[in-house]
């Protein structure tokens, strides 16, 4: 373990950074907010309707921005010294890795193999590691695929370590060709593993167009006659690293898992599956770190566990109450612009304050925390206090938290004691995990309220990470160069929707749930600032609905003949929304470098695909249906025989299209269109001179400002203006059409003649 001297400098710290630019542009913008709401106030009894409704839209804007302005006003990140790791630490800790996929169709077995192969090869010593899967459709194609993986590995773990591969998820390095003035022995061994790694994607591929033959191996005699939605547990160790000592050619435990499932039973999505996870690892190795990733996202930094464990063992020698490590996340495709700069301001401003949230992948875990133990539960040195000794060790509160089984209990007792766990998974714990799996084992226990990742919200990412900061922990962020994982993101548009839908939705879920920010104000030990920054993301879909009505706000002006401005004087109201707009998107522009098809649906998807998450959790609160998780379709290039040629590394794997405007008939695309629409009646109503000429009581008439709001707006929903003259998947449909026009219609009217 690490040296305890305090006169060594630390294996981590943490940088805590300012960025004196950009306060300024967020201050300024917030004066402008305030100014522009106080000017509202004091004109208040001079104007109608609109003015109220603008007021209120403006005090939801300028609340967002106050949150945002929390979240973004200390950054901070953690900085691993790996050298120093490397020259005081002999003996480091196991991680478990926990790998979740749930349908063969829209995560690709391949997918997953690259990703496991990825963390298989990880610089770290593989007698440490264990990389569990969990397949939740239960599928044999993906085990198959899997299996064959962990014959590949034995080839591959090797070779990446032996050349020091930088990019160890085969798809991905072989994108790249073979760099001429390699030596020989290299091009060998790399012309081996590509071919190798060719034969494999070829089996799974044909695995994949013809299944029947997967079940001539007694092998898979598990899988015959299964559903994805009624089997048994199924618990296969594919690979088992036996007495290995750590060197590089040793490939890391590897097991396949499937939970057991029955009709009409609720299965907790993916929190489920990895609280299951949790107690199978807990059976096998139960090491005291976790490390959870995607299936779509593979390991891009070879040392990303030892540099995660510079900050563990720094914590083990002046303890800051540390629970988790979030690594940054960066994408492959060209399509998580909104997504990349988003995490470029959340990770490192929450790191400022209490720490980074938890968001879903790439994030080590402590054993210990996830069973629910609370920083005042441990000792100066770490270990059990004698309060939580009796409060969480004895039989009867064993039974109670963590469930009846007793091979459980001894596991959780090992953990919570930091006794050292067997290197070797534990073979005969098969039985054990049978009764861990079975579908009646979490009833009556606290697994998914205070133990492992929490229920009660598709968001189960957003709710574990409040529930943790609530109990007291801290968690550390680091920004690794090389990122330390890289996913995908589904192009922007069609299978965008339902990922930011499942997100906004579970924000919501944990907004009106205990975990949310506003209970336990004042007996939670989460820290205001951080509270704030919860509130800001747990209630962000909630803005839909204001940005919906102002959108609409300068076509109801120009239609009903009344102002967003007083008639005299408006200069000053004017020129603060004019200077609200223009640094808004110019510093917005500044962030999102892309076509302006993307950029428009790039905040569009977020804004107006939220409008869906508000109608899902008011039918929720209502009893009248409860939410649903769906799995978001999985991408990746094509890594085919050549020799790594231009059609092989077009756009590096990208998909140059993926900002194209494309629309189906979902309601999805219903908001836009009508938006659009309707500011264009308005501005045809203006030029064939069909305005009825009232004028306001109060404020006066519409005018030019109302003019060039209603063309900023149809300017901002460019794509759908262009889906109006397009044919084919790039025109809006005419059942949309016909919805919003209709919409439409009946706003006009009520606008006129209201």
């Amino acid at each position: 373990m690490a040296d305890s001297s305090s006169s060594l400098p630390p294996l981590s710290e943490k940088i805590s950074y300012k960025n004196y630019v950009l306060r300024a542009v967020v201050l300024t913008i917030l004066g402008l907010l305030f100014s522009l709401l106080l000017y509202r106030i004091l004109h208040m009894n001079q104007n109608d309707t609109v003015w109220v409704v603008a007021f209120f839209c403006e005090s939801c804007f300028t609340f967002m921005w106050v949150l945002l302005t929390n979240v973004i006003w200390s950054p901070a990140e953690h900085k691993p010294y790996l050298d120093r790791l490397d020259e005081r630490v002999q003996d480091l800790p196991s991680v478990d890795i926990f790998v979740p996929t749930a349908d063969p169709v829209r995560e690709p077995p391949i997918l997953v193999v690259n990703t496991v192969l990825s963390l298989l090869a990880l610089n770290y010593p593989a007698n440490k590691l264990a990389c569990y899967v969990s397949d939740d459709g239960c599928s044999p194609l993906t085990y198959f695929s899997l299996k064959e993986a962990s014959k590949f590995a034995n080839i591959w773990v090797p070779f990446c370590k032996k050349y020091n591969v930088k990019v160890r998820a085969p798809f991905r390095y072989f994108l790249d060709p073979l760099a001429t003035s390699m030596d020989s022995e290299f091009t060998k061994d790399w012309e081996i593993m590509k071919r190798e790694y060719e034969r494999l994607s070829q089996k799974v591929e044909d695995a994949t167009g013809d299944s029947q033959w997967l079940y001539s191996d007694n092998d898979f005699e598990a899988f015959s006659k299964t559903i994805p939605t009624d089997h048994s547990n199924i618990v296969k160790v594919l690979w088992e690293n036996k007495d290995g000592v750590g060197d590089e050619k040793e490939v890391p435990h590897l097991v396949y898992i499937s939970r057991e499932k029955r009709p009409n039973y609720f299965h907790h999505y993916k929190a489920g599956a990895m609280n299951f996870l949790v107690r199978v690892s807990g059976l096998m190795t139960n090491a005291p770190y976790m490390l959870n990733v995607d299936c779509d996202v593979y390991a891009n930094e070879a040392d990303v566990v030892r540099k995660a464990m510079c900050i563990f063992l720094e914590e083990s020698i002046n303890p800051n109450n540390c629970a988790f490590v979030k690594c940054r996340l960066d994408f492959y495709d060209n399509n998580s612009d909104e997504v990349i700069i988003m995490q470029s301001y959340l990770g490192p401003g929450f790191s400022g304050i209490q720490g980074p949230m938890y968001t879903g992948t790439g994030c080590f875990h402590t054993r210990r925390v996830m069973y629910g133990l609370s920083p005042e539960n441990l000792e100066d040195d770490g270990s059990l206090s004698s309060a939580a000794t009796r409060k969480f060790l004895t039989e009867e509160s064993l039974a109670k938290e963590f469930g009846k089984s007793k091979e459980m209990a001894k596991s959780v007792v090992g953990a919570l004691q930091r006794k050292p766990n067997l290197q070797n998974i534990r073979t005969n714990s098969i039985e054990a995990i049978k009764e861990a799996g079975n579908i009646y084992y979490e009833h009556q226990t606290s697994w998914g309220k205070t133990v492992g990742w929490l229920y009660d919200s598709i968001a189960e990412d957003l709710s574990t990470s409040i529930a943790i900061h609530s109990r007291g922990w801290t968690s550390s962020y680091i920004s690794l160069d090389p990122p330390a994982f890289r996913g995908s993101m589904p192009p922007v548009g069609l299978e965008t929707f339902p990922q930011w839908r499942r997100w906004v939705t579970g924000g919501l879920e944990v907004f009106f749930n205990k975990e949310s920010p506003l209970i336990g104000m004042f007996h939670q030990k989460l820290r205001f600032r951080q509270r704030l920054a919860y509130l800001s993301i747990s209630m962000a879909g909630l803005y839909s609905l204001p940005m919906l009505l102002y959108c609409l706000l300068p076509a109801y002006s120009l239609l009903h003949n009344s102002s967003l401005f007083p008639k005299v004087p408006k200069v000053f109201c004017l020129g603060i929304t004019i200077t609200l707009v223009g640094m808004h998107c110019l510093y917005t522009l500044r962030q999102f470098r892309m076509s302006p098809d993307c950029f428009v649906l790039s905040w569009y998807v977020p804004m107006f695909g939220s409008l869906f998450s508000v109608h899902d959790i008011t039918l929720k609160l209502l009893g009248i249906s409860k939410t649903v998780f769906i799995v978001t379709k999985k991408t990746m290039p094509k890594t085919k025989s050549g020799s790594g040629g231009p059609s092989q590394l077009k756009d590096n794997g990208l998909n140059v299209d993926s900002c194209s405007s494309e629309f189906d008939c979902s309601l999805f695309f219903l908001p836009g269109t009508f938006i659009l629409l309707v500011n264009l009646a308005a501005l045809a109503n203006l030029l064939m001179g069909l305005q009825l000429r009232r004028r306001s009581d109060k404020g006066g008439g519409s005018g030019l400002e109302e003019v060039c709001g209603c063309v900023f707006m149809a300017t901002l929903f460019l794509p759908f203006l262009k889906g109006l003259f397009e044919k084919g998947k790039y025109s809006i449909p005419l059942f949309t059409f016909s919805k919003a026009a209709f919409l439409a219609v009946l706003f006009v009217v009520f606008s006129i003649g209201k």
